[in-house]
């Protein structure tokens, strides 16, 4: 009897073995027997052309968080690293080179009949503190947003990494948060000018005899000549365009998609080095590029001979509207050598 039973427990294990093992042969061969790295399934560039982007999960509301890659990022980041910083250096270096040439050859415009020891008002105090506003916002604005494109390569080997991180951080503060009166400024400045910068009969000619900087007759001009008129709505419109994208950078993903942050960089540091590099020229111009301009932002008068030669037509206004026009003597003035 003990025999009969130890056989029926072997018959009784086998069986249970043999079902186990069919049951566990579909499960194995739901398994692959081998990982092929280059198989089509785990590709990054067939993911990105099929779906143009890898993303992956969030528990957060922003879903373009979850973006990893897109194609379009790696042509941003050509951009940022290798395309704007060569715009960049060729637009103001270039704009400095050539400036030190001009001077050079050309010198400083000087007053031809000298000074005339009269002074005549040419801004007020408002539109002065309206200027030096913006033009202040615009320098930091300027020197903290390089820094971006060029701290790391120029700033980063100078100062170590914990002193151009510190920096870094304060720049970015001293950027956004200027950002708000140099917008009100160009508003300001829009609207205070916009009358005396619509373009007239007078500009062309000024431009053909190159405003006298070229050559050496003094075409007639208005209160802004044609030079001034193209600084004025380079200004008006640069400076519009920076705002605008700058204030998307601020503020992400309002309004618009990681797609449009990119194309707002790339529109916003293209347009802020043209416009560093033309800045350079204007303030050229108004120091050491011509005797008696820097005094009409300086003081807010000119001399009246210096009136005379740059911008004899609003001179004649001001004298036939207001007798004097707004003249006074200057007892320190003194005359050109």
């Amino acid at each position: 009897m003990a025999t009969v039973c130890a056989r029926i427990r072997i018959v009784v294990a086998a069986i249970a073995l043999v079902l186990i093992a069919a049951m566990a042969a579909p499960v194995a061969a739901q398994q692959p027997t081998s990982v092929d790295p280059n198989a089509a399934a785990v590709k990054e560039q067939q993911l990105l052309q099929q779906f143009k982007r890898v993303q992956g999960l969030g528990s957060i509301p922003d879903t373009k968080s979850y973006v990893i890659e897109q194609p379009q990022g790696r042509d941003w980041r050509q951009y940022h690293e290798v395309t704007l910083p060569a715009v960049g250096t060729v637009a103001m270096l270039g704009m400095i080179v050539l400036l030190a040439i001009f001077f050079i050859v050309r010198g400083m415009v000087r007053i031809r009949s000298g000074r005339s020891g009269v002074d005549i008002v040419r801004f007020n105090a408002f539109e002065r503190f309206v200027h030096w506003m913006t033009a202040t916002c615009f320098v930091l604005m300027a020197l903290t947003g390089l820094n971006i494109t060029f701290g790391r390569t120029a700033l980063l080997p100078v100062l170590g990494p914990d002193a151009f991180s510190s920096w870094s951080l304060i720049a970015k503060y001293i950027h956004n948060f200027l950002s708000f009166p140099f917008t009100l400024g160009v508003i300001l400045i829009f609207f205070m000018w916009v009358g005396g910068n619509l373009p007239d009969r007078t500009d062309l000619k000024w431009l053909v005899q190159g405003g006298g900087i070229l050559g050496r007759s003094e075409p007639a001009a208005y209160r802004f000549n044609a030079g001034q008129k193209i600084i004025y709505w380079i200004v008006v419109l640069a400076g519009a365009a920076v705002a605008v994208t700058g204030y998307l950078l601020m503020f992400p993903f309002y309004g618009t998609t990681i797609a449009g942050m990119q194309l707002a960089q790339m529109i916003h540091g293209t347009v802020a080095v043209l416009f560093v590099a033309i800045m350079i020229a204007h303030a050229y111009i108004g120091t050491i590029g011509m005797e008696g301009a820097f005094e009409a932002m300086g003081s807010g008068t000119v001399d009246l001979n210096w009136a005379k030669e740059h911008h004899s037509l609003w001179l004649e206004e001001q004298q036939a509207g207001s007798g004097a026009g707004g003249m006074r003597p200057h007892p320190a003035a003194t005359p050109a050598e």
